[in-house]
């Protein structure tokens, strides 16, 4: 057997005597800090999910199968409790939104809007950098991270290539900018649609509270990466001036808008116009907080999949993203079994007696908690486990009810910009310009722009949250 398969052989049994020191480490922690034997079980379970997710990554939903598993066998819940809190209407909100995204992508609709993009007269790396962030800002509030991700790294390609430049600085600004558009509306991120099913949250709150935020902090974003970037943003200067700034990339693609997209289209911008206006159709009609906003994306799904029978089955199969849907469920109803056995209630006490000294001193503390967590695990494992213990505080202390959600969600989607496994956004990113253009984006590469922005971004953001009156 040679060296390296040793050294592997090594790193993987260093994993497992880790994984299981910190299920015991969790577990004693838990049996010594005033919880009951289920409690201190219920802790354990959950903490063996994230943890083996976090040491095993391929192989997380197999841990949160068998988590899940072990709160039934070992009476902690009932298979009726443990479904009921997991969560379905969120989920069933990300099954019809990825089914209207599979339908648009399969009509065209990312080439044609590639092919508007790429027809920009006057082209320089300025405007490129400035397209770059707010359209990735934008349509991430739009559609969803994972989505834009995709079209923005297709985009970066296609424009890289021509101008023979290396793509990843790019590519990089354009994921930072995705986290931090991911935190405008509630379809940008899964967290978003998470949060406000579970504070009563509607499209209008983040319309109001979040995206003038997001905005804010998208020309921030500008202005660090002309200073972080000016090296790679002086050599697409040098290659614009030597290709030629007129008429530029504009022969590269060209999708007309058949009748199709412009019916998928439309099918589209009316549901995403239901979903801005949802809380005032509740009110019109008498249905509680959020009822329209979750099943929205269904209604316009069934008509999309009666409409294109023959590709429903593929928007189906090929759309829906099911590994991480099955991972979402789990992990909800996981982190929903800690709120019905009590823990979340004592962590949230030890959080008041600890935690909430001053206004200043919590929101500075939830975002840095949560994008140091995020930076090192998937932001929606944060944002599930840590809700219930908000809930709980906001219970305890209903004047932070107004600001602990907003900063729960920047500090989580912001913070996931530190690493490159913070968002699943910064994964689609990296994996896509590894498979086609054999790039690998180290280490550092990452983390020097990755934590100079967020540090930026996360002082900004706690600005707005700690001194303007509409968080109080």
């Amino acid at each position: 057997m040679n060296s390296g398969a040793v050294n592997s052989k090594n790193r993987m049994f260093a994993r497992y005597i880790t994984y299981f020191i910190f299920i015991l480490i969790s577990w004693f922690l838990g049996s010594n800090a005033g919880l009951n034997n289920k409690q201190a079980l219920a802790l354990s379970v959950f903490f063996a999910s994230i943890s083996g997710t976090i040491f095993f990554w391929q192989y997380r939903l197999s841990f949160a199968l068998w988590g899940s598993a072990l709160l039934v066998l070992l009476r902690i819940v009932t298979v009726k409790e443990f479904v009921s809190f997991a969560s379905l209407e969120v989920i069933l909100f990300l099954i019809g939104m990825m089914i209207i995204t599979g339908n648009l992508k399969e009509l065209g609709f990312f080439d044609w809007i590639l092919s508007k993009i790429l027809k920009i007269r006057r082209f320089s790396s300025g405007r490129f950098l400035f397209l770059l962030i707010f359209v990735s800002a934008v349509s991430a509030c739009c559609v969803d991270e994972v989505s834009s991700i995709i079209f923005m790294v297709i985009l970066i390609l296609t424009i890289c290539d021509y101008f023979e430049v290396n793509p990843a600085p790019f590519i990089i600004i354009s994921v930072l900018a995705t986290n931090v558009g991911s935190t405008g509306t509630v379809l940008g991120n899964p967290i978003g649609i998470l949060i406000a099913s579970k504070a009563g949250l509607t499209f209008e709150s983040f319309i109001k509270y979040s995206f003038p935020v997001m905005i804010f902090l998208s020309f921030v974003l500008y202005g660090i990466s002309l200073l972080i970037f000016s090296k790679p943003l002086r050599e697409l200067s040098k290659q614009i001036d030597y290709f030629g700034p007129n008429d530029t990339l504009s022969y590269l693609i060209k999708v007309p808008a058949d009748k199709d997209l412009r019916i998928g289209i439309t099918i589209a911008a009316l549901t995403f116009t239901i979903i801005a206006f949802h809380h005032k159709l509740e009110l019109l009609l008498g249905l509680d907080t959020n009822n329209i906003l979750l099943i929205a994306p269904l209604i316009s799904a069934g008509i999309l999949m009666a409409w294109r029978k023959r590709q429903a089955r593929i928007y189906v199969e090929q759309g829906v993203e099911w590994w991480t849907i099955i991972f979402f469920l789990f992990l909800f109803a996981q982190s929903g079994v800690l709120e019905h056995t009590g823990v979340t209630q004592i962590l949230a006490g030890w959080f008041s007696d600890n935690i909430l000294s001053s206004y200043g001193f919590f929101i500075a503390f939830v975002l840095i908690f949560s994008a140091v967590i995020s930076s090192m695990v998937d932001n929606v494992i944060l944002v599930a486990a840590f809700i219930p213990v908000l809930n709980t505080v906001i219970t305890l202390y209903p004047q932070y009810s107004n600001v602990a959600w907003w900063v729960l969600l920047y500090g989580a989607c912001i913070g996931g910009n530190i690493t490159f496994i913070g968002s699943t956004a910064n994964i689609v990113a990296l994996g896509m310009i590894e498979k086609r253009n054999n790039i690998y984006v180290g280490f550092l590469q990452w983390i020097i722009p990755g934590l100079v922005s967020t540090v930026i971004l996360l002082s900004v953001a706690f600005l707005f949250f700690r001194f303007l009156p509409m968080y109080r």
